[in-house]
């Protein structure tokens, strides 16, 4: 019997990263989702594509040997799959992992194989696969009698992904186009002598923590930074927004400030970060990838959160007394971003500014405390913004 792998998420990432990457390495793939549309297409249809977009140009990938499955209709049958699956993969978005862990739970406890099962959350948030651990292994999925034993049945290793997937076409249908360039770095720790999955396309290492942070505190801060000014300053996409040298040099005034936070907590050598952040901005200002600012400014309140690229790295660095004015300059167009059409969140925080007093937005967007070196430094940042929310 060959290797299955179980993916939730239908979406881009899904189908034109972490499934793209599997297939290469010889797994079935079962799609898991509860958006009909989704689930019908690739139930639909036998194969797509996903394009690689590089300076070098353009490669193809078909993606064959999958199928789906709609969990909100046939739980039965995606327990069925990951009781009998080698690996299970999510990029759902780390607010969703809740709602997934029921069934993943219900499915690792009926599983008899000698090998556990390998669990790799793919999100943009630190420690999401531990995230999901926590819900599955909750007295509400999982029995408390079987919590000692489920070692034997699943092991669930962190990750850390890296891969620009633009806003796609109108009539792509399934076939997406992504960047050429991916990092796919998991803990290979948790599965000890049962050994790792085999796949080529991930880095196996025994310390994730500084791939993580370093991925989120440069390619995401940078990104997001270039979405929020870019926003404010009326720029349609990524590389317009960075080929304004204004914004460029914001961008560069951020990760110069997350790569000092970086290189001396992780005792990564200062010449590589400054060679990574390089690669970063090239990266993001390629202009056949055409990303909209909207799209990679949307869901703020995320994005502003405590460990997020934004505050993650300037609570760290206000702690040790180091400079974080670029990155309050970022907090504050992030702030700013509100009310965009399509997305909640900018509504959500809209509603919050509108509603809220200074240290109290700080408070419940940021999760700060007041004692917090950072705190004092952002209440006059959202004070200054809540007088242009209208």
């Amino acid at each position: 019997m060959g290797l299955k792998a179980v993916h939730f998420g239908g979406g881009n990432i899904g189908r034109g990263f972490v499934a793209e990457k599997l297939h290469l390495a010889g797994y079935e793939m079962v799609f898991v989702d509860v958006m009909d549309s989704i689930i019908e297409q690739l139930q639909k249809t036998p194969k797509y594509t996903v394009t690689e977009i590089g300076a070098e140009g353009k490669k193809v990938n078909t993606i064959t040997n999958y199928r789906a499955i709609n969990s909100k209709t046939h739980e039965a049958d995606v327990i069925e799959e990951i009781a009998s699956a080698d690996l299970v993969t999510c990029a759902v978005g780390p607010n969703i992992l809740k709602f997934i862990a029921p069934v993943i739970g219900k499915a690792i406890d009926k599983r008899t194989q000698a090998k556990p099962i390998a669990v790799i959350a793919c999100e943009n948030a630190i420690g999401a696969t531990d995230t999901l651990a926590g819900f599955i292994k909750d007295s509400k999925n999982t029995p408390q009698d079987r919590l000692s034993s489920i070692n034997d049945r699943a092991r669930f290793a962190n990750s850390a992904i890296d891969r620009i997937v633009p806003g796609q076409k109108a009539d792509a249908g399934l076939n997406v186009e992504i960047e050429s360039f991916y990092e796919w770095v998991v803990d290979k720790t948790p599965f000890a002598e049962h050994g790792h999955p085999d796949v080529s396309a991930i880095k196996w290492v025994d310390d994730l923590s500084p791939y993580i942070e370093r991925k989120l505190f440069t390619v995401n801060t940078g990104h997001a930074a270039a979405a929020y000014y870019g926003y404010a300053r009326g720029k349609k996409t990524i590389d317009e927004a960075l080929s304004d040298s204004d914004i460029n040099q914001l961008v560069r005034d951020c990760l110069l400030e997350t790569s000092n936070l970086i290189v001396k907590k992780h005792g990564i050598p200062t010449d590589e970060q400054k060679a990574y952040v390089e690669k970063i901005i090239h990266r993001i200002s390629n202009p056949h990838l055409k990303d909209i600012v909207e799209r990679v400014g949307r869901a703020p309140l995320r994005k502003l959160s405590r460990k997020e690229r934004f505050v993650g790295p300037a609570s760290q660095l206000a702690e040790s007394g180091d400079k974080v004015d670029a990155l309050l300059g970022a907090i504050e167009q992030a702030f700013g971003f509100v009310d965009i059409e399509g997305d909640e969140e900018s509504a959500e925080l809209s509603k919050i500014l509108k509603s809220s007093g200074a240290k109290d937005v700080v408070g419940k967007v940021c999760g700060l405390e007041e004692s917090h070196p950072l705190f004092s430094k952002i209440v006059p940042i959202v004070e200054k913004v809540q007088k242009s929310v209208k």
